[in-house]
């Protein structure tokens, strides 16, 4: 796998999780009067955008996007399912969201890091570009906690 492989399946991987749990959690607080929701469809669209923009990518270079694997897709909802029923609290959500935002910031610079001087410089970008949203979002995040 060459870099500008690794780093567009490693972005698609991310935002697809993302975009998807984050449709968990829209589907978990329906129903609630959490203030949380509001910022909830604006992540999720923003994770999309990244997923279809590397998918995108990756099937100009005739490679195919390895979508989530079952298992990972329902232990993410069986978590997000076991964190509300213990606090569904916008300070708890908020949390538990920058948290997996850190976390995939935190790989994220990794994957630039090792191949910024290697990778294409648009791919490079698109990393950045999520990273930067993920800071962001960390950000606005914090006003729940």
């Amino acid at each position: 796998m060459n870099e500008n492989e690794e780093i567009l399946e490693y972005i698609y991987q991310t935002s697809n999780m993302g975009m998807q749990s984050t449709k968990d959690l829209i589907n978990t607080l329906k129903g609630k009067d959490n203030k949380i929701k509001k910022i909830l469809p604006e992540i999720e669209k923003n994770y999309a955008k990244y997923a279809k923009e590397t998918e995108k990518l990756l099937n100009k270079q005739d490679l195919k996007a390895k979508p989530i694997g079952m298992m990972a897709k329902a232990m993410s909802k069986m978590s997000i399912n076991k964190e509300m029923m213990n606090d569904n609290s916008d300070s708890n959500i908020a949390d538990m969201l920058i948290q997996g935002l850190t976390m995939g910031n935190l790989e994220l610079t990794k994957h630039i890091d090792n191949y910024e001087k290697t990778a294409d410089k648009k791919v490079i970008d698109i990393a950045k570009s999520l990273r930067k949203f993920g800071e962001e979002y960390i950000e606005k995040l914090k006003v729940y906690l």
